[in-house]
């Protein structure tokens, strides 16, 4: 990120630069640090990851047509994300009717969710702090 900076100085009085106020242009220049760059890179993945999950439990709510290629996809890329959880509860699945609340989808959701937590923080000790 570029950005331009004036600052304006008052020389004190009774000096040889007496002449008032000094203004100095300059460019900064300032670059994200490997903290910064580690946590956008982990806020991507974990997004793209509880996008899924979500659209996962929304399409099994709205019993949506698993021939449908599109559903297919998110419910097959999902479930890779949602295996890890199942079986935690002694109720993977709640169903009524022809839809169905993904339990295991939601716990899912909350783990990767405390995970991305995790190393957000892991990442933020490696963050610059500006010292201004």
């Amino acid at each position: 990120m570029t950005y331009d900076e004036r600052v304006v100085r008052d020389e004190e009085p009774g000096t040889v630069y007496d002449r008032g106020p000094a203004v100095v242009d300059r460019r900064v220049t300032r670059t994200p640090s490997g903290g910064e760059i580690a946590a956008r890179i982990v806020v991507l993945l974990f997004g793209i990851i509880q996008v899924l999950i979500i659209l996962r439990i929304v399409l099994l709510l709205l019993n949506a047509r698993e021939g449908n290629d599109l559903v297919s996809f998110i419910l097959n890329t999902s479930q890779i994300f949602v295996a890890p959880f199942n079986g935690m509860l002694n109720v993977n699945n709640l169903e009524s009717g022809g839809s169905v609340l993904d339990v295991a989808a939601i716990l899912a959701l909350v783990g990767w969710t405390v995970l991305e937590a995790i190393l957000l923080a892991a990442a933020g000790i490696f963050r610059r702090e500006s010292t201004v």
